[in-house]
């Protein structure tokens, strides 16, 4: 039994609390929000993410940073992706050196187009040894209800990894093992991208034709990066990579497909905003992946009409004709 403390009281964070509470693991929450954390300590619930679900008894929470960082013996970090920095800087002083740090955060800082791993290492000086990430096909709503699921737990430290298996594996949650950290943590943020095309396509009217070709164009651009920076491919085509895509591209439950249907009927960032309020990671992201690409000379004409329409310097309509209009290469 390991003590965990999960940094992150959303959807996502509550739901690893029980999924490691689950596989026997002991589970302290931290959030900031008084009324969520005590709903989960006195009601055993989470209303404001995780509507009509009872959670473990056994899943305690705080909002005190510092106990919960003195009660670990690993932490997960759930918050999102582009609050991480302004959280660690804040948590740095207490923070606890040599415990293993798990990210499950999937996005790319727009800042400095650091990976959360490397934003982990900018700010806590921590050694690559110490960091790992879970990610994967990971719908929280769907995972909540224990329905089956995999993902993938990666990190350049086998001992890491054990961990993270050890850590994580239940009798609906399978838990696959890979050594391609940067592979899985760019995998997980393009898919953000790549959903926001899907959706953008979805509600423009087209059909499955226009989504196959927008998810495995947007998956070739995506690997090709991936292997511009380190990565294997073959990750890509794994439930880091083609899975989570999937997942997201696919699922009306994905914040990035939802955000990015609004976007192609209305054509108004603006709009979208208005109808999709959580974070949408896929509309920070964008940008900062396309800058990864253009410094390694990588073509990415998907991330990048996505990163313009997000901007608001292309309209969805002119978006689509840009891509169709692009030069052919070989498929593979």
């Amino acid at each position: 039994m390991k003590k965990v403390a999960v940094l992150g009281s959303g959807a996502w964070g509550t739901t690893l609390g029980q999924v490691m509470v689950d596989s026997g693991q002991q589970v302290l929450i931290w959030g900031r929000n008084k009324k969520v954390v005590r709903e989960i300590n006195r009601r055993h619930s989470n209303r404001r993410f995780l509507k009509g679900i009872d959670l473990p008894k056994e899943l305690r929470a705080t909002t005190d940073i510092k106990a919960a960082l003195e009660f670990a013996e690993v932490i997960l970090l759930a918050i999102p992706a582009q609050t991480l920095r302004e959280n660690l800087v804040n948590w740095k002083g207490f923070f606890p050196e040599e415990l293993p740090i798990i990210s499950t955060l999937k996005g790319i800082e727009v800042e400095t187009q650091f990976r959360m791993t490397e934003v982990v290492q900018d700010v806590l000086a921590v050694d690559q040894s110490r960091l790992g990430i879970i990610t994967g096909p990971n719908l929280a709503s769907e995972i909540i209800m224990r329905q089956p699921a995999g993902a993938v737990a990666a990190s350049e430290n086998q001992k890491n990894i054990d961990l993270m298996v050890e850590m994580f594996s239940t009798n609906y949650f399978r838990i696959y093992p890979s050594s391609d950290l940067i592979g899985c943590e760019f995998a997980g943020a393009a898919k953000s991208v790549i959903a926001l095309a899907v959706g953008i396509a979805v509600g423009m009217g087209y059909g499955e034709n226009t989504q196959g070709l927008m998810i495995t164009r947007g998956l070739a651009e995506v690997a090709k990066l991936g292997e511009a920076y380190g990565a294997n491919p073959l990750t890509f085509l794994g439930l880091a990579g083609i899975g989570d895509l999937v997942a997201s591209a696919q699922s009306p439950l994905s914040r990035n497909r939802s955000f990015g249907e609004v976007l192609g009927k209305t054509g108004s960032i603006t709009k979208a905003r208005a109808q999709v309020v959580k974070t949408v990671e896929g509309v920070y992201s964008a940008g900062a992946m396309l800058e990864l690409a253009h410094r390694v000379g990588v073509e990415a004409p998907i991330i990048e009409v996505v990163s313009d329409v997000v901007a608001g310097t292309l309209n969805p309509k002119d978006a689509v004709d840009r891509l169709m209009k692009v030069s052919i290469k070989a498929d593979i």
